[in-house]
């Protein structure tokens, strides 16, 4: 068997590691789109003696590519037989082309370097792990050029301590990302200028959560629909700068994750396995807190505009205002909820359309008897006719006279 390939997946992503002919080939067969994983990183990772040549030498001999699983990517590597390694979280394969067999085939036998060595094995995952979480900062950068949100003016715009100094914090980790890229590695004295950043990051990512929370719980006090309309009017810009600000605080601290990572590389390899769980975990919890927090807003928006839609016949104007900001917002969150990779099931609210509302107002009148008939037959007659004519934009006078029916009927049924 010729053209041996390894595979390394952390369930994130894949790393595929061979010959720098072999990988390409490989890569294009399975239309993989990759980027180059870094593999002369690990050199660092042996210190010295005769073990840590034969690691350096096996790294040089190879080339690494890496990319992230989608479900669609998932899938094609499935086939492969991927098995669970001696790291944590981190399986593998050997896998090639053995004469004219155009297909790749799991090849059991021979495994490389890469399968037998547990250190270089952690070292690959950690690195894999720093190329996932630097992918998501990319997306979450694109994310924020897409809604026009400069973070650092939403900060300076606020007053707290909290927010002015998480613009510090921004500034000195963009200089040390700087500092890795150029050097290729974190010393202690690059670690030292960062290493507190977390707790700014934290408090500020709690600090919007908070603002999220409030406009949540300001809705909930909102009844009639010219209240909800103007809160959720206000909610499209408010929900979208403070969703920027946690997409900045999300951003950072994976920046500050990669960071950590490399500085247990250079430091403490033999603690880099355990690092990158404990990082991992800690990333899901965060993402869990952000999840709940903004589905309960989506929820309340939701909530919102199932009110508005029940009292479109005497709010033609206002109400359909409510199902659109509400749908603005949704579909905001649902976009952040992609770029963090939060799995969110958004349906947008449909606005009830004033005719059908009549329509239904007019047959439940019929079922309400003799008093009910005159006025639904009053209603519905005019109701239809006018909606038809305008194409649903009615007047404000149309909207007028329904309330003056209903609240005839109303009179008429207390009377009785």
């Amino acid at each position: 068997m010729g053209n041996e390939i390894q595979l390394i997946s952390d369930g994130d992503g894949l790393a595929v590691i061979g010959n720098t002919t072999d990988v390409e080939r490989f890569l294009l067969s399975e239309g993989l789109p990759s980027k180059d994983l870094g593999l002369q990183r690990l050199k660092s990772v042996f210190g010295t003696g005769a073990a840590a040549a034969q690691a350096g030498s096996d790294v040089a001999a190879n080339s690494g590519r890496w990319m992230k699983l989608t479900n669609e990517s998932a899938q094609r590597v499935r086939k492969f037989g991927l098995m669970e390694s001696k790291t944590p979280g981190v399986s593998h394969a050997m896998v090639g082309k053995p004469g004219s067999i155009k297909s790749w085939l799991q090849f059991e036998k021979g495994a490389g370097s890469f399968l037998t060595n547990p250190a270089l094995l952690a070292g690959a995952a950690g690195i894999m792990a720093q190329l996932a979480m630097q992918q998501t900062m990319d997306e979450i950068t694109d994310y924020l050029a897409t809604i026009d949100e400069k973070v650092d003016d939403v900060l300076r715009a606020q007053k707290d301590a909290v927010l002015a100094r998480m613009i510090g914090v921004d500034l000195m980790i963009e200089e040390t990302m700087t500092i890795r890229e150029q050097v290729g590695r974190v010393s202690e004295v690059t670690w030292s200028k960062v290493q507190a950043g977390p707790t700014t990051i934290a408090e500020t990512q709690a600090y919007a959560l908070r603002q999220l929370d409030a406009l949540v719980e300001k809705m909930e006090r909102k009844t009639k629909i010219g209240d909800l309309a103007t809160t959720t009017k206000e909610a499209e810009s408010t929900v979208r700068q403070w969703l920027a600000v946690l997409a900045r605080c999300f951003q950072l601290q994976d920046a500050i994750a990669v960071l950590e990572l490399d500085r247990v590389l250079d430091a403490s390899p033999e603690e880099l396995d355990g690092h990158r769980l404990g990082l991992k975990a800690a990333r899901q919890r965060r993402l869990e807190l952000i999840s709940r927090s903004t589905e309960r807003l989506v929820a309340r928006m939701n909530a919102a505009a199932d009110s508005a839609n029940a009292k479109v016949l005497l709010n033609p104007a206002k109400s359909p205002a409510v199902v659109q900001s509400s749908n603005h917002v949704a579909t905001g969150v649902h976009e952040f909820h992609g770029r963090l990779g939060i799995e969110s099931g958004r349906q947008a609210s449909e606005t009830r359309r004033w005719a059908d509302a009549a329509t239904e107002a007019r047959d439940k009148a019929f079922e309400t008897g003799a008093n009910g008939v005159v006025a639904a037959i009053s209603l519905g007659n005019e109701t239809l006719d006018l909606a038809g004519s305008v194409k649903d934009k009615l007047s404000s006078g149309i909207a007028e006279r329904a309330r003056r029916l209903f609240g005839d009927e109303e009179e008429r049924g207390e009377e009785g």
